[in-house]
């Protein structure tokens, strides 16, 4: 049996989770996320708990993984997910542009635009060096997040580059001259 699987999901107040044939609709006071079911595993809701429950033993790889994506979906629409950026380099700088656009200068010959996708807000901050990516869908915020930092990732040797905030880099020693 999955020991995350055996896990019940403690619905909080203003939480709605409805069943709709394979599709989980978890709606809150922040919005509402849809997820897929895989067949075999059942969601069963008792007194303000969702207790998720497999068929068979063959189900047992996506009994966890069901209910992660479930309580996933359930702190989204309560807390709401985010990913910080840091941005190292001279002259490496990030902007909004309307609402819905992250303009980042990495170093390269042009600047690069990046659309967010609907349900993903950013914010930059006063420096231009720290960008937040915010939503309720946890695997949308962390595609978007990891897509900017995809743009320019960290360099072992100069340290340069966008990194997760918190992430620890190990610094490589460059060439030796030649003696």
């Amino acid at each position: 049996m999955s020991r995350i699987g055996k896990k019940p999901i403690t619905l909080p107040q203003g939480v709605k989770v409805q069943v709709q044939g394979n599709v989980v609709t978890v709606q809150g006071p922040k919005g509402k996320v849809d997820n897929h079911l895989p067949g075999g595993v059942k969601l069963e809701q008792k007194d303000g708990h969702i207790h998720v429950t497999r068929e068979d033993d063959s189900k047992g790889a996506v009994h966890g993984l069901v209910r992660a994506l479930v309580n996933n979906a359930v702190e989204g629409v309560t807390k709401g997910w985010t990913r910080e950026l840091e941005i190292v380099g001279i002259g490496y700088r990030a902007e909004l542009k309307g609402k819905n656009t992250v303009v980042f200068t990495l170093g390269y010959s042009h600047p690069i635009e990046v659309p967010l996708p609907t349900g993903v807000e950013a914010a930059v901050d006063a420096k231009q060096t720290r960008v937040t990516v915010s939503g309720i869908d946890r695997q949308k915020v962390g595609q978007v997040a990891a897509d900017m930092r995809g743009l320019r990732p960290p360099d072992p040797y100069k340290n340069k580059g966008v990194r997760y905030a918190g992430e620890k880099l190990k610094k490589k020693v460059g060439k030796t001259g030649a003696k």
